[in-house]
Order: C-alpha cells, then sequence, then structure tokens
C-alpha cells in the first residue's frame, strides 16, 4: 500500500468536472459585492459570508491600503514575541467592549480559534461537550484535545457529543458525566449550513446545572443577530451567562482572523498556553485594520444589519412561495433542500450558467437527505438582484422538477 494510493484513486472530482457539474475553486475575477465577475461573466452572488457587504466599503479598503503603508505587509513573528501591533491590542480593546466583556485575544485565522480555545481549556479529566453539528473548527479542535489528553491517559475520552440542538439530549450527556469534572459546552450560535439559532437559554440553564462553561461560535451571527449585530448571546439577553463568544474576521468585518472574547483571567491563559496562538504568525496589519473599520461601520450603520434581515426574509418567503424546501431560520443563511447529491450538482451548474451563484452543500459536509443549495444575503443585494434570483430558482427548478 502506496500513501498516495488514496490520492489516484479519488475520481470523485475529476467526475464532477467531466459532466461540467462541478461547482467548486471558481476563480472571481472581479467582485463588486453582490455581484461579482467569474469566467468573464457577471454572476449575481448568493452564497458569500461578507453579509454587510463589507469587503468593498471605501473605508474599509482604505483602512487596508494605509496600515500596509504604515507597518508593511506583514508581521513576521507571532503574537507572543515580535508580531504584536499596536493595532492588535485596539482591535482587541474595541472588540470586548462591543461583546461586553473584561477582554479579547485575536487569532489568525477563524478555524484556528477553535483550535487555539479548546485543547488549551479541556485538559486530562476535563469534557468538551459538542453539538453533533457543529462547525469543523470546532470538530477538530476537540479531536485535538481527545488527543492531546489520550497521550496521558490512553483510555481517556474527552468528546461527548449530543444530538443537533437537542437541549434534552444535552442534558442527558451531561448528566452522566462527573460533577467535579470541568465541562465545556460548545456550540455553533447560527449554525453554517442551515442557518439554525441555537437554543442557547436552555443550554445556559444546563450549564448552571451541571457546572459547565458555555462557548458560543458566533461566525454566522455576529453582524447579523442580536442587539447591533452583536450575536447569539446578544440575541437572547444572555451576555452574562455566556462564558466565551469566538468569531471571525471573514464574514462581517470584511478580513481574516479570529478572535474571542470572555472574562480577563482565562483570556490571559490563552494568551499565555494556546500553541495555536503562540506558534503561528500573526494577523498582517492589513486583516486587523480592514477589521477595525469594518467595526466602525457596524456600530455606526446599524441600519446595514436591517436591510441584510429584510433581504434574508424576502429571499426566505419568495423561495418558500416557489415550493421549495427552505429552512426557516431567521438568519441571513437560507439553505434550499434538494435532498439528492446528482441534482444538487445539476442544479447548481443549471444556476450559475443563468447567472447565479449559491452554494452546493453534498456529503459528508450534511446528513443524508440534506443536500443542499446554500444560498446566503448580503445587505448590499438590492430588489433587482433578489428578484433576478427568485426568477432564475423558479426556472431552474421547474426545469429540473424540483418544484412544479
Amino acid at each position: 500500500m502506496d500513501l498516495f494510493d488514496k490520492c489516484r484513486n479519488f475520481t470523485r472530482a475529476d467526475e464532477a468536472k467531466a459532466s461540467g457539474n462541478y461547482p467548486y475553486f471558481h476563480a472571481i475575477e472581479e467582485s463588486e459585492g453582490p455581484v461579482v465577475q467569474i469566467e468573464g461573466r457577471k454572476i449575481i452572488m448568493a452564497g458569500s459570508n461578507n453579509y454587510l457587504g463589507l469587503t468593498t466599503h471605501p473605508k474599509v479598503k482604505e483602512a487596508a491600503i494605509n496600515a500596509v503603508k504604515k507597518y508593511g505587509s506583514g508581521c513576521s513573528g507571532s503574537r507572543y514575541l515580535t508580531g504584536t501591533l499596536d493595532l492588535h491590542v485596539e482591535l482587541e480593546a474595541r472588540l470586548a467592549k462591543f461583546f461586553g466583556k473584561e477582554d479579547c485575544l485575536l487569532f489568525s485565522t477563524g478555524y484556528q480559534t477553535a483550535q487555539g480555545i479548546i485543547p488549551t481549556l479541556v485538559q486530562h479529566g476535563d469534557f468538551v461537550v459538542s453539538d453533533k453539528d457543529n462547525h469543523a473548527c470546532i470538530v477538530v479542535g476537540n479531536l485535538m484535545a481527545n488527543g492531546a489528553n489520550a497521550l496521558i491517559d490512553q483510555n481517556s475520552q474527552t468528546i461527548v457529543r449530543y444530538k443537533h440542538n437537542d437541549m434534552q439530549h444535552l442534558e442527558t450527556v451531561i448528566s452522566k458525566l462527573p460533577l467535579e469534572s470541568g465541562k465545556l459546552i460548545v456550540s455553533d450560535g447560527v449554525f453554517s449550513t442551515s442557518g439554525e439559532i441555537v437554543n442557547l437559554p436552555d443550554m445556559v440553564k444546563i450549564a448552571k446545572k451541571y457546572n459547565a462553561r458555555v462557548l458560543v461560535d458566533d461566525a454566522h451571527a455576529v453582524g447579523v443577530i442580536g442587539k447591533g449585530g452583536r450575536g447569539t448571546a446578544s440575541h437572547y439577553n444572555l451576555e452574562a451567562e455566556t462564558d466565551l463568544t469566538m468569531g471571525t474576521f471573514s464574514k462581517t468585518f470584511a478580513s481574516l482572523g479570529g478572535f474571542v472574547v470572555g472574562d480577563k483571567v482565562v483570556i490571559n491563559f490563552l494568551k499565555h498556553q494556546a500553541s495555536a496562538l503562540m506558534f503561528s504568525a500573526s494577523p498582517t496589519p492589513a486583516s486587523v485594520a480592514s477589521a477595525l473599520a469594518a467595526l466602525d461601520v457596524l456600530e455606526t450603520h446599524p441600519e446595514f444589519i436591517d436591510k441584510l434581515m429584510r433581504n434574508a426574509r424576502k429571499m426566505r418567503e419568495g423561495l418558500k412561495s416557489l415550493g421549495f424546501r427552505v429552512g426557516e431560520h431567521d438568519s441571513a443563511v437560507v439553505p434550499v433542500i434538494i435532498g439528492d447529491t446528482d441534482k444538487v450538482l445539476l442544479m447548481w451548474k443549471h444556476l450559475f450558467d443563468a447567472g447565479v451563484f449559491v452554494n452546493a452543500f453534498i456529503r459528508p459536509g450534511v446528513p443524508p437527505g440534506m443536500e443542499m443549495l446554500r444560498t446566503s444575503y448580503m445587505s448590499t443585494h438590492e430588489d433587482k438582484h433578489l428578484d433576478k434570483i427568485l426568477d432564475v430558482f423558479s426556472v431552474v427548478g421547474k426545469r429540473l422538477g424540483v418544484i412544479n
């Protein structure tokens, strides 16, 4: 058995490319926000996580340019050593204040943030209690914690999973853990595939009952739900009861990087113990400056959030009225569930050819029967864009027999 045999035997992507229905890695040549250019054609973007449309905002672009002029293109070191700029410190202070927490810590990517938090906090004898449908970054963070603890005790089992957003099952599994053990309940705030919002009120009650802490990943919640876009804890008025909130700069904050906010003592521990922070180059000056500028816009223009949610609600109701099976959750993610991989790929191609870009989610990224076209919306979408998307979905859906 050669290590690379698995690579030679992997033909699924090539088969999709040969059929013309390959939906991944299409290069964007120009971007105006809601409209992009791909393969020389103008395409309406209905699959971006650029929720407030700030990647093309003049203030955000200007901040990135000015940061490069002042600091250069990179930091050439980790935050722990030579890679901390005054920009990093400023953004951490601003985010802590924005979320109503004592302190904040930046990471180089949102994906990496979970790998910095979970294995650092969940040590030998502790447990991470995780939603079955959590994002891959959380899954990897869980596995890292489990692997590290297994080096100490090969019989150690650190990860406990519960059924998706099922608080009754969460209580069932957590009640079986030793009361004296450390426990971290981890969940997406807004689930990236379905757009569903976690049942945080019941989760917090269970956490208090069983002496657990709560970490919420608000990658798809910040700038979307909560007061002024402050995310899931704010959405439920549970800011004080939610121990840690992590997030990313790659969506609402129109940049690249990640963060976690919480109590100062916890952030200080992560700052000096998290290998994902200590052994990674720090976020670039342009990335941090862009996120700072995006935060300025978010704080001063709450109407952007109102427009985003109006757009998402219009599309949810519009797609539903056409006869599509649509996720009902009130977020910026509106999944159109098809339930068949081949039909998802074929429908993606027809939509793309008609000038609409969406995301094809197939197994193993989603469970069997949940294969979908994931759509997501921006505050910069205008009615002319949304109406065109609905028209194209209607024509393609009828052509392929997905709707009547």
